[in-house]
């Protein structure tokens, strides 16, 4: 069984490393297309089914496309591959956010938009009133301060402060033509901020473009930044943070993550293993630096919410993602932890914690015996620590793939042309 899946995995690596670059795109827009159209089939979710069908076909047209341009000898085949690119983005995204947000604020009851967003907009709406948006609380067995008219799983707000100014513009200008919808905000900021951490990384062509395909065309980006994902532009910023890792600029990465590590608790990982591989022009540890900024950021921005209230705050930025508040979350997809947790619900506080015990040992073990770390194996580290947590957490949503596969091809892209070649050679 064994020796056929290592066959198997053979086999296919063959072939897609036989493909050039047009028709490996064609290759990942039809898949991408068929997904589409089964997630407008299958999801119960107004906004992702909408989504489906307004992208299947912009995807399909993408696929057909490739194929008819990778039959012939394309002159600047990187300019093609670039223009349908921007293209596929356009049908994927811009449109289908653009309709979604309009759909909206015509009827905001309809759900074309993920719950996270309507969080997101009443926090920044406290904040430009001067209150505390961690409002709600879980103690002695009950939700504290709940609010009225909305599912208790959103009165509370999991993020860190920072989180909130991608709904400023909403709390600032009460517009209802859509313009000011997070989702918009949040898609400029990832878009931008990609852009320039591929500009800045060292990388060729080909890769950048696979990049920008996975984190901003095809659904493992696409899709949450039509419908709500307040992931993209946190791993936006950690790629720009990769970026200048990479190039050895301290400061940068330091601000970086550190942005990225003051909006959500999933960039705390990057933020720490930055200063595992941090180093400067002369090649000398710039951890002190990274983690100087870092600090800043994150200690400035939090500290006058922790201090106003902490155990509001300890329970939505932690209790609530962890699944200790005791409220149903819609995140709660159906992976092992969850399962897990249903049947006997103590395995809840004891999963997580167990399953970093243990994957800490082993990350130690495997860095003592390859210290000092590279990137590319820090990102490796980090993608399979990612995948570990998502299916242990007892809520957790299957949408967290995004960080494990963006991880995964980052290391690959800053693997240097040796350990390429040798994995090349043991394939």
């Amino acid at each position: 069984m064994m020796t056929q899946l290592a066959a198997s995995r053979t086999r296919s690596v063959t072939w897609w490393g036989r493909l050039d670059g047009l028709r490996s795109d064609a290759a990942l827009y039809a898949i991408s297309a068929v997904f589409a159209l089964l997630l407008g089939f299958t999801s119960g979710q107004v906004a992702q089914w909408h989504w489906g069908f307004l992208t299947a076909a912009p995807y399909g047209v993408a696929a057909v496309a490739g194929v008819w341009l990778g039959r012939y000898r394309v002159r600047r085949a990187t300019l093609v591959r670039l223009a349908l690119l921007a293209l596929v983005i356009m049908g994927s995204v811009v449109i289908p956010l653009a309709l979604e947000a309009r759909w909206r604020h015509q009827d905001p009851n309809q759900g074309y938009a993920q719950p996270e967003i309507s969080v997101i907009e009443r926090s920044a709406t406290y904040v430009s009133q001067g209150k505390d948006p961690y409002r709600s609380y879980y103690t002695d067995g009950r939700v504290v301060d709940e609010l009225r008219g909305v599912p208790a799983y959103e009165s509370f707000f999991p993020y860190f402060p920072l989180m909130s100014v991608f709904g400023l513009p909403s709390a600032e200008t009460h517009a209802s033509s859509g313009l000011t919808d997070a989702r918009i905000v949040m898609s400029l900021m990832t878009v931008l901020v990609s852009l320039a951490a591929l500009v800045m990384l060292r990388a060729s062509h080909e890769k950048k473009i696979r990049i920008a395909q996975v984190l901003l065309a095809l659904p493992t980006g696409a899709l949450f930044l039509s419908t709500g994902g307040d992931d993209m532009p946190i791993l936006a910023l950690l790629l720009l943070g990769v970026a200048a890792l990479q190039r050895r600029a301290a400061t940068t990465a330091g601000v970086s993550l550190g942005l990225a590590a003051a909006m959500k608790l999933t960039a705390w990982p990057m933020a720490f293993g930055a200063l595992l591989v941090a180093r400067d022009k002369k090649d000398r540890p710039a951890w002190r630096r990274v983690a100087l900024w870092i600090t800043c950021i994150v200690v400035v921005t939090v500290t006058p919410f922790v201090l106003k209230a902490p155990w509001a705050f300890f329970s939505n930025v932690f209790a609530f993602p962890l699944g200790l508040a005791h409220v149903a979350s819609p995140a709660a997809s159906a992976l092992p932890g969850h399962i897990l947790t249903t049947w006997w619900p103590p395995l809840g506080h004891v999963l997580a914690p167990l399953a970093l015990l243990v994957g800490g040992y082993y990350v130690a073990k495997y860095a003592k015996r390859h210290w000092p770390l590279t990137l590319s194996q820090l990102l490796a580290i980090l993608s399979l620590v990612f995948l570990v947590l998502m299916c242990v957490a007892s809520a957790t949503r299957i949408g967290y793939v995004i960080y494990p596969i963006n991880f995964a091809l980052w290391s690959w892209v800053c693997r240097d042309d040796q350990s390429a070649a040798l994995e090349t050679v043991a394939l």
